[in-house]
């Protein structure tokens, strides 16, 4: 019990004798910051220098540091601007960087002030003068987001949009109304903030202003696109189903929407609900090949060949360049005739139709190879088969030795 008591007379006597050069150290730092911002050099210094003081939670109260580290910055940006006014070099970068820090240490400021004392008063001395000052600079932070957009940079980006958007919850803006001010621009911001957390595949951070986003009708569908993605990345697939069902009844011509549908229910055996959603697409645009494509392909796996292969030669008069128009028709006659075989007791009949049904898949799928010579585990089984079938040799040893060689990779 001796020996606590007197570890505790040592600490108080070590802190009590240390105490006066921390605060003359504290002093002295403060009054160097004071000489730099007179001068208007050193000011990365000063506020680094103001930063430290302030991660001391014993110096949260004292305005003065406060004041030098809001300053500090106040005049780097204010030597930026006016360097990039005259058309001397200077980074944008680094000056929507300052904005952004002006906005931080006013409202880290204003938390410390917000707090009550001892008798549990509050007195807020600075807001009003603080709030003022800084909302002029506000549509500074849309600009610098919209900057780093452009320059990728999407984690600074997203917290320019972030500490813009945000601004309407900082008590430190109280009584003024960003919304009814300008809430398009508010959406708009929204909307960037939701892009920015989709490119950093952070959903979170999709998520956070999403309400706001759908309110910008011009990108509203390219945010229910991120926000499906989002639900993907969480491996939500109920909910980014969910999604990309009210996107295409919103937006059927929307790129998204329609194939990524598609594509789902053909993968998971509900062909009825593809081909109603391709029939729906087309309703909306009759002429579009890449719905009518859509249609084609659930009907090869339907089995609805007869049809897929009248849409298919349509889709081919209409644009000759759809590689894959070719390979479905090819695959419909070649389903036939592979089903065809399949009976174990052929007549001669059968036998006579499954090689018009070869000779018919042929030159589509000959058509396909040489419009998709890379895709060779699409055309190399079924032209084998059909070589094999109609008794081409030499085609036929050539595709058994492409088929061998793509094994061995």
């Amino acid at each position: 019990m001796k020996v606590r008591i007197i570890l505790r007379q040592v600490v108080f006597l070590l802190l009590f004798l240390l105490a006066p050069f921390t605060l003359s150290a504290q002093k002295k730092e403060i009054s160097q910051a004071k000489q730099w911002l007179k001068a208007g050099n050193n000011l990365e210094n000063a506020e680094q220098s103001m930063q430290k003081l302030l991660k001391d939670s014993s110096n949260w109260e004292n305005e003065k540091i406060w004041s030098l580290l809001f300053n500090a910055v106040k005049k780097q940006y204010e030597q930026g601007n006016e360097k990039l006014y005259l058309k001397q070099q200077y980074d944008t970068a680094s000056l929507f960087t300052l904005n952004k820090k002006m906005f931080e240490i006013l409202e880290r400021f204003d938390s410390v002030e917000a707090r009550p004392d001892k008798k549990g008063r509050v007195e807020l001395k600075y807001r009003k003068k603080h709030a003022d000052f800084l909302v002029p600079f506000r549509s500074n932070l849309f600009s610098g987001g919209s900057y780093f957009v452009n320059k990728r940079n999407y984690p600074e980006a997203y917290v320019m949009f972030s500490t813009y958007l945000d601004c309407g919850m900082q008590p430190l803006f109280t009584g003024i109304d960003f919304m009814k001010k300008d809430s398009l621009k508010i959406y708009e911001a929204a909307y960037w903030a939701v892009f920015c957390g989709y490119k950093m595949k952070k959903p979170k951070d999709v998520f956070r202003y999403m309400d706001l986003a759908l309110k910008d009708t011009l990108h509203r569908p390219y945010t229910l696109q991120y926000q499906a993605e989002a639900f993907l990345m969480q491996n939500d697939t109920v909910k980014w189903l969910s999604i990309l069902e009210k996107g295409f009844r919103s937006y059927p011509r929307f790129v998204y929407f329609f194939p990524h549908l598609a594509d789902y229910y053909s993968h998971h055996g509900q062909m009825a609900k593809a081909l109603d959603l391709s029939e729906k697409a087309l309703q909306v645009d009759p002429t579009n090949l890449i719905y009518q494509y859509a249609k084609a392909n659930i009907l090869l796996n339907m089995g609805s060949y007869k049809d897929c292969i009248s849409l298919c030669d349509h889709i081919i008069s209409k644009n000759s360049s759809m590689a894959d128009a070719y390979l479905t028709a090819g695959l419909a006659f070649f389903n036939q005739a592979v089903e065809l075989d399949k009976n174990i007791h052929l007549t001669a009949n059968q036998k006579s139709q499954i090689q018009t049904l070869y000779h018919r898949a042929l030159p589509y799928l000959d058509h396909y190879r040489k419009m998709a010579p890379n895709s060779k585990d699409k055309w190399s089984l079924p032209l084998y088969t059909i070589y094999l079938n109609l008794n081409m040799g030499k085609e036929f040893d050539e595709m058994n030795t492409i088929i061998n060689n793509e094994q061995k990779k």
